[in-house]
C-alpha cells in the first residue's frame, strides 16, 4: 500500500522540486502538474507530485496521519479527526454513483 504525503514545494525547476515536510527534504517529480510555484502544498506518492492541495487539505491529510499513528500506538487519535466528528463519513462526488443516497 503507498500513502500520499503532503509536502510542500522548497525549490523548483520546473520538472522536479525540492519538497519538503516535517524537516525531511527529498525531490520530487511534478511532471504531472502545471509549473507549481514555491511554496504550493502537494500531495506526493512514491517521490511524484501528484496533485496540488490546499492548506486546509494538507493539514487534514497530516492529521489522519498522525491520527493513524497515535491509534496503533494507543494514544488518543479522536481529535485528530475533527472533520468527521458528529457526521458519517462521505465518498467524494466523483465516487459516487447516481442511485447513493446524498
Amino acid at each position: 500500500m503507498c500513502i500520499g504525503l503532503p509536502m510542500t514545494i522548497v525549490a523548483t525547476d520546473g520538472a522536479t522540486a525540492l519538497c519538503e515536510r516535517r524537516g525531511e527534504r527529498r525531490p520530487v517529480s511534478v511532471l504531472l502538474l502545471d509549473n507549481p510555484p514555491v511554496g504550493t502544498p502537494v500531495l506526493v506518492f512514491l517521490n511524484t507530485a501528484v496533485r496540488a492541495l490546499d492548506a486546509v487539505e494538507a493539514r487534514r491529510i497530516d492529521d489522519a496521519l498522525d491520527g493513524l499513528a497515535a491509534a496503533l500506538h494507543g494514544d488518543r487519535f479522536e481529535h485528530l479527526f475533527a472533520d468527521l466528528i458528529d457526521r458519517e463519513p462521505q465518498l467524494p462526488d466523483f465516487l459516487r454513483t447516481a442511485d447513493m443516497e446524498v
